[in-house]
């Protein structure tokens, strides 16, 4: 019979790989610096998107943080502005017959 192993699941922050010394740019954080200026937590959460100063630009739409397409938008968000006119745009009325 094969012998079963369990593995541990990490209990503790990875050990930091920044420069020695420095601590993570966020106020009130003690963590070690790991990349960029951030802790290994605050790293990931900058990576998501999830902090005030987000990796890349994100779309203009309040609550949307998927990163700009075209135009300030999010790829969903610009599909739909390009969608809409045409969807909107109704033949005009005819003409009353005299």
């Amino acid at each position: 019979m094969a012998e079963k192993t369990t593995e541990r699941r990490k209990t503790k922050a990875p050990p930091p790989k920044g420069k020695e010394g420095l601590k993570c740019g966020i106020e009130g954080c003690k963590r070690a610096y790991q990349a960029k200026g951030y802790c290994f937590f605050h790293y990931d959460k900058w990576r998501n998107g999830e902090l005030p100063k987000a990796r890349y630009k994100t779309c203009s739409k309040e609550g949307c943080l998927k990163k700009v397409a075209a135009h300030g938008l999010c790829a969903e968000h610009q599909k739909n502005k390009t969608a809409a006119p045409a969807e909107t745009a109704a033949p005009a009325a005819p003409a009353a017959q005299a």
